[in-house]
């Protein structure tokens, strides 16, 4: 395992000065918002996966395991359900009812658990029920994919009705040609929102003028897989959205990063790289790494691509293998 030194250098500086920056804003927007009662938005907030049994019925188990395992390897937060975790697969019941088994496995728990409320069909009245359903069983922020085919009016107006549902911090996830001027007019008009989950157009070009005209109010979160990391991080991401399966070595790089140990982040983030080249790690690593089971299946994930093939029993073997030969000794969870 790796241990995280406290070292004064100019990036931890810069770092602590952008966190300084962001606690200020959430406190500047009134009393649901003091540091007694948010957790940081900062650091690895892996988008959940979704377990089903062999016949096609939510694994609350497994969802609960998924949370666990995220606290057990010090993740700072876990964000379910989004693109990534099949929302768009999942009735209102489904959603609703793996909602409250991550709030309740995550309860007295160090990782932030953020839920995500958007409805097919851009449904207002539904994204709403999900927003207070999170509130009344203790969410710690609400976040939201953009309404679909909708122009910069009715994406403020959809954010704002969001935002106000709950007093929750609210992530807005930008897609598709939502602009940095929208970015900061949703910033400029909603006060608890806390946060954009950059995935429009190219977020490493956009990041600079969203820290400079939000005054590093908001936080910005990387998504895309978090496959350009570094940049990331030299850039002042606060957060990063990969899958959970290595959420634990993704905090690490970011962990010796922001410590000035950047070759050692460097080598931490090459270990990720060189892991996920292998065929089939995407589908099996929570089961190699005891969180899902054997018979744990997956719904098709509109948005991610082809489904990947499932690995055959050999290249499972594999992938146990590489797990315990190459990442073990840098694994929290």
């Amino acid at each position: 395992m790796v241990d995280t030194l406290d070292l004064e250098r100019p990036a931890r500086r810069a770092f602590l000065q952008s966190s300084a920056a962001v606690a200020v804003g959430l406190g500047l927007a009134g009393p649901a918002f003091s540091q007694t009662t948010v957790k940081p938005m900062r650091g690895l907030f892996p988008i959940g996966q979704t377990p089903f049994t062999p016949d096609n019925r939510l694994d609350h188990d497994c969802l609960a395991a998924e949370v666990n395992f995220c606290n057990r390897g010090g993740v700072p937060g876990f964000i379910w359900p989004q693109i990534a975790s099949g929302w768009s697969t999942m009735s209102e019941a489904e959603r609703l009812a793996g909602a409250e088994t991550i709030l309740s496995a995550g309860k007295g728990g160090k990782t932030s658990l953020v839920i995500g409320v958007q409805a097919v069909g851009n449904d207002l009245a539904e994204s709403i029920r999900y927003a207070k359903h999170a509130a009344q069983h203790g969410a710690d922020a609400i976040v939201s994919l953009p309404p679909e085919k909708a122009d910069d009016q009715a994406m403020i107006d959809y954010y704002k009705a969001i935002g106000a549902a709950t007093d929750l911090p609210l992530v807005v996830q930008s897609q598709g040609n939502m602009s940095v001027d929208l970015i900061v007019s949703l910033a400029q008009q909603i006060p608890n929102m806390t946060c954009v989950k950059d995935e429009a157009g190219d977020p490493l070009a956009r990041i600079g003028e969203i820290r400079a005209r939000t005054k590093d109010r908001i936080a910005v979160f990387a998504g895309k897989g978090v496959r350009t990391m570094l940049d990331e991080l030299h850039l002042g991401f606060a957060g990063f959205c990969p899958t959970p399966g290595l959420a634990d070595l993704f905090q690490q790089t970011a962990d010796l990063w922001q410590a000035g140990r950047r070759r050692e982040a460097y080598d931490m983030f090459g270990r990720i790289q060189a892991f996920e080249t292998i065929a089939g790690q995407g589908q099996y690593i929570m089961v190699a790494r005891g969180v899902f089971k054997d018979t744990t299946t997956y719904r098709p994930t509109p948005g991610m691509g082809g489904h990947e093939t499932p690995p055959s029993e050999a290249q499972k073997a594999f992938i146990r293998q590489a797990l315990n030969e190459f990442l073990k000794p840098y694994m929290r969870a």
